[in-house]
């Protein structure tokens, strides 16, 4: 299959403000680039050269990046003018929110060009103290005394490289004790979900309002053998009356959601609604300048804020109900 590669280019400050757009457009499955990630390509791999120009370091300062991935089929270039419009609407909805250029530039890729891309730049890492994160084609040994999820992300988010994803599967770690109910809100490629049925949940439920996130949270689940335990859905629990009927039939442990600010804001009543009797409520994908906002926001819905987490310019939240 062909794949439209589609940038919009941004500032760090609009970053948030993008994503939550693209959210509402109907977009879930998205990449940051930012000038974060240029510094870290260029310490990985300082044996390829010896000098960087210093005009470069300059054009990519400040920069970032969101990347998305459509069908290049029929409808490919209304769903481009969609986009084009929606970031049109957003300068004009938040003008005082510095947005950068958003410009969107596409390019074709195919689904081979694509895998291969990500075999290039995903690597095996560890996160927090107890899990390790391998791409299902690196050949890497677990180390001793951490738990091994083997992630194929497809076309979905959720590598466990950007700084949201590791904050707040630290947070998650810490609080899977064994038996819990655990609901990923935005699963992505079930990144979050699965590492805590390998943590010791007994089940998992995650939603998505895209297809495609759901087909690649379950293979995923298969690739790391809990597929009995885990579950998806297709929707979106803030329109949709029916979903959130069919969530609310019990109770969860653990609920997280590392989406972004607005969206986390607009979930917070239903979460706490969902939550069991001592439950837990994780939050990532939050950039810095929003975490007041936010935590205001779930106050405001019966949390309290027990412990927050921060890492390059993100941060993530676990909460309880008050």
């Amino acid at each position: 299959m062909q794949w439209l590669e589609v940038m919009i280019d941004t500032v760090p400050e609009g970053i948030d403000a993008v994503c939550a757009r693209l959210i509402a457009l109907g977009t879930s499955g998205f990449e940051i680039e930012d000038e974060q990630d240029f510094k870290d390509f260029l310490e990985n791999n300082r044996q390829y050269w010896d000098y960087v120009d210093d005009a470069l370091l300059g054009e990519k300062k400040g920069k970032c990046r969101v990347k998305l991935y459509i069908p290049d089929d029929a409808v490919a270039g209304e769903t481009v003018l969609l986009l084009r419009e929606g970031m049109q609407s957003l300068r004009r909805d938040c003008p005082e929110l510095s947005l950068g250029s958003l410009e969107i530039t596409t390019g074709q890729r195919s689904e081979e060009e694509w895998a291969n891309a990500w075999k290039l730049y995903y690597k095996a890492q560890c996160v927090g103290e107890k899990l390790f994160i391998r791409p299902e084609w690196e050949d890497a040994s677990c180390p001793p005394g951490r738990v091994e999820y083997v992630n194929n992300p497809g076309m979905a988010f959720g590598t466990g490289t950007h700084a949201s994803t590791r904050l707040c599967m630290t947070l998650l770690e810490s609080l899977i004790k064994g038996g819990e109910q655990l609901l990923d809100l935005g699963c992505g490629s079930g990144i979050l979900s699965i590492t805590g049925l390998l943590l010791g949940a007994s089940s998992s439920l995650g939603v998505d309002i895209d297809a495609g996130a759901a087909d690649v949270s379950c293979r995923n689940a298969a690739l790391n053998h809990v597929e009995n335990r885990f579950a998806s859905l297709c929707g979106d629990i803030l329109t949709n009356s029916g979903l959130k009927a069919q969530l609310g039939r019990q109770k969860y442990d653990v609920i997280a959601a590392n989406i972004v600010a607005d969206v986390i804001i607009a979930l917070g009543g239903a979460a706490r609604g969902l939550l069991a009797p001592g439950g837990h409520f994780i939050v990532s994908g939050i950039i810095d300048t929003r975490e007041e906002e936010v935590a205001d926001a779930l106050r405001e819905n019966g949390f309290q804020v027990t412990r927050v987490l921060r890492d390059e310019g993100w941060c993530a939240m676990e909460l309880i109900p008050r």
